[in-house]
């Protein structure tokens, strides 16, 4: 059985920007970055000192033995899931488990259990080893927690395509309810490895922003004078129906998850194609999916990560897909820093709010214009238009591209 239309019907989200929709949706429209200096732990000689970090989470009902057994990253995915399930409407104990599933990734996982306890092992031994370690420190656990939280028996996975993670699991979950293996999925990516080592690692490879006096203008996506990356943490999930199912009982539609694009760059283990081959081939995919043509996106959202060589690319990629003239284009993470595997969730939503809303978030701190990026940067403030079609990549270390197709609900 082919289902036409995948629709959302919930979402939710921890971020830099405020851990539910409606202050997230509202900070970024607003231009207002989440990224700081860092306060969680001594930075000295680390080459960046700066992160778009969220604020500690409980999930309703989870007490300290149970935030206790629960990575970092996991936490939030059991946040951000009921968010979106309490606004989806979705009740667990109304549906067939069989039919309801969870594909949530991560692209480093519980990195700061993994590290914890190797700091342990060093100092104590294997004895000072938890128990809780492996479970913990898994990539696919946020998929697992979930499932355990709601019941959800149905398709179960959790990808790991380093930063394209969070577009490729929402796009995947789509084509399962599209193939009829499911009803009902909570799709999105999570993250959370604000900790020393993960910052010395990425440090390591000159790929962080160093302006660390000025943390707010330290991500600018697009601009001649962008030095590198920052690092943020959260989650964003949407809860995703075939359009049957969703309509059956009476539920709010907020979008149609129309196509996904995957391609892989096969050229270096970092560093993407130069000439952006790779991403609009991504793009055109899911152009072809969606049974769109390039004129019809009314907003590009972009990767952007505010890194020489990505934004450059993906520049050429817009250009050999949309010609001299972009769509408005603008980057999530000029506000909330790069959150990896779970940037591209938190992007979805900010397509869906622009759809919902009418509003097309700012690219925050674009100042001076690159020749290598001549694109239609939605710079300075938000812009009101009419938005129907919104188009998101992501593109992942490996050479892993992801770009989905969200659009109005008809």
């Amino acid at each position: 059985m082919i289902v036409t239309k995948v629709v959302v019907t919930g979402m939710g989200v921890v971020s830099p920007l405020g851990n539910n929709v409606e202050t997230f949706w509202r900070n970024l429209s607003e231009g207002r970055s989440g990224i700081r200096k860092v306060d969680l732990f001594d930075t000295e000689g680390l080459p960046s000192k700066i992160a778009g970090m969220a604020e500690d989470v409980v999930p309703e009902g989870m007490g300290p033995k149970d935030m206790r057994r629960m990575a970092r990253n996991n936490v939030f995915a059991v946040a951000a899931c009921d968010e979106a399930l309490a606004q989806s409407g979705v009740d667990p104990d109304r549906e067939d488990p069989f039919r309801c599933g969870v594909f949530i990734g991560s692209g480093i996982g519980g990195l700061r259990t993994v590290n914890e306890d190797s700091v342990k092992m060093e100092k104590g031994g294997p004895r000072r080893v938890s128990p809780l370690m492996v479970p913990k420190g898994l990539t696919n656990m946020a998929s697992g927690v979930v499932a355990i939280r709601t019941g959800f028996q149905g398709p179960n996975r959790a990808i790991v395509t380093a930063c394209a993670t969070g577009t490729q699991c929402i796009g995947g979950a789509a084509d399962l309810i599209r193939l009829g293996k499911a009803d009902v999925m909570l799709a999105g990516g999570t993250e959370a490895t604000i900790i020393p080592f993960a910052l010395a690692g990425f440090g390591a490879m000159k790929a962080l922003s160093t302006r660390n006096d000025e943390p707010e203008r330290a991500s600018r996506p697009f601009d001649l004078d962008r030095n590198g990356f920052v690092m943020g943490e959260g989650c964003g999930i949407v809860v995703l129906e075939s359009e049957a199912h969703a309509k059956a009982r009476g539920a709010e539609i907020l979008a149609e998850v129309a196509g996904l694009g995957e391609t892989c760059d096969a050229h270096h283990i970092t560093a993407p194609r130069p000439d952006g081959s790779g991403c609009s081939g991504a793009m055109l995919a899911a152009l072809r999916q969606a049974e769109l043509n390039p004129e019809e996106v009314d907003y590009y959202n972009a990767h952007g990560t505010s890194t020489k060589l990505n934004d450059a690319g993906e520049s050429k990629a817009l250009h050999m897909v949309f010609g001299e003239t972009t769509p408005p284009v603008s980057s999530t993470k000029s506000m909330t820093g790069h959150l990896l595997g779970a940037a591209g969730g938190i992007e979805a939503l900010a397509c869906i709010q622009s759809i919902r809303t009418g509003i097309i978030h700012p690219n925050l701190n674009y100042e001076t214009p690159d020749p290598d990026c001549d694109i239609s940067i939605v710079a300075g403030e938000a812009r009101e238009t009419d938005v129907r079609v919104a188009m998101s990549c992501s593109l992942g270390f490996g050479g892993h591209n992801g770009c989905l197709i969200i659009r109005r609900y008809e």
